[in-house]
């Protein structure tokens, strides 16, 4: 596929995702009584714009940011439209409900790709292998399993990475069986391709919207639903676990991936998928721009200057004090915090590009 479509792809999905983040921020803020002075796409040079009312609408030079410019964020208007002359808790709200409004749409594309999916695997029992250690634990056709090593299971993919990382070692399960749990320990098997397996059939279920399939029955709304929120689950938990182990220097370098390279995942994930039909491009692409969309969300809570979580931060101070931060100060550990924060956008880019075409 080429690059010029990969980036077209992957500015149009940026676009989306902080369209959305930014929403979140604008609907709060209006709803709040805050004068939003600029709703924008892009960062860096202002390519076109309309005012509509008091606030100006525009898109910048740079597709990879975005921002709702209010009246007051820094705490020198006295308007009683600005920002920091609504209450506390107000101010909360219009902060948390960027990243929050990510978690939303990622919810929204997970279950568009399990409501089209061929088949969805569900962590279920349907039959028990005869003559393996799960026969022999006691597990049987119905249980569902629940939790493994004390991580909770709701989807077949994560209990698929528990056993990859388990190097064989026994297992305590606990199945939901009757209305009840029910525990055991169970010793993987070893397929013939390498894998380690407990020695069961999971639960298909073809996909609500997807075309019906001889021998498998159609996912409910409810399991459907279900299972998309187990998913985005499990990636909010990848991303955290992610970032903890790269500021505690545990991420190796080839785990790190900026823009750039994102730009080529997609171009390959679409590829890929063309190869099959659209649809299936389609689902590769709503997949990747669901993890992204979490990815935002979360990244957008961690306590970080200059993000949503670091400004999170000083508010709950503020509730907790009853007064504010100093404003001078904050706006020091923010604006550090940015310098610091495309410091490493420069690296993870270099790294992309080094990665990409040497």
């Amino acid at each position: 596929m080429s690059s010029i479509f990969s980036v077209v792809i992957a500015l149009v999905v940026f676009s989306i995702l902080v369209l959305v983040h930014e929403a979140g921020h604008f609907f709060v803020a209006k709803k709040s009584g805050v004068l939003v002075e600029e709703f924008s796409i892009g960062m860096g040079p202002l390519l076109c714009s309309k005012t509509i009312g008091d606030t100006q609408y525009s898109i910048r030079a740079l597709p990879l940011g975005g921002f709702c410019r209010m009246l007051g964020e820094n705490g020198e208007e006295e308007d009683s439209r600005a920002f920091h002359k609504k209450n506390v808790w107000a101010r909360i709200a219009i902060i948390f409900m960027g990243p929050m409004m990510n978690f939303v749409l990622g919810l929204l594309l997970i279950f568009f790709v399990n409501a089209t999916a061929t088949a969805i695997t569900f962590p279920e029992v349907t039959a028990v292998l005869p003559e393996t250690n799960a026969a022999q634990a006691g597990l049987m056709p119905g249980d569902k399993i629940v939790a493994v090593n004390r991580q909770s299971v709701g989807t077949y993919g994560e209990l698929y990475l528990i056993l990859d990382g388990c190097g064989g070692a026994p297992l305590d399960v606990v199945v939901e069986r009757d209305g009840e749990k029910v525990e055991m320990t169970i010793v993987p098997s070893q397929a013939e391709d390498g894998r380690y397996i407990i020695g069961f059939t999971p639960l298909l279920r073809t996909g609500l919207l997807a075309p019906e399939v001889e021998g498998y029955e159609k996912a409910t709304v409810g399991e459907t639903l279900v299972d998309s929120v187990y998913t985005m689950r499990y990636y909010v938990k990848s991303v955290v676990v992610g970032f903890v182990r790269l500021f505690t220097m545990q991420a190796e370098q080839n785990e790190v991936t900026g823009p750039i390279g994102i730009v080529q995942i997609m171009g390959d994930t679409v590829e890929e998928g063309l190869s099959y039909s659209i649809l299936s491009a389609v689902r590769g692409l709503c997949n990747i721009s669901a993890l992204l969309s979490v990815n935002l969300g979360v990244i957008n809570l961690f306590p970080i200057p200059a993000m949503d979580g670091g400004r999170l931060v000083f508010l709950f101070l503020e509730a907790i004090r009853r007064k504010p931060v100093n404003p001078n100060m904050e706006g020091l550990i923010h604006f550090a915090g940015f310098v610091l924060l495309m410091a490493f956008m420069v690296v993870v880019a270099y790294q992309d590009v080094a990665r990409i075409f040497f």
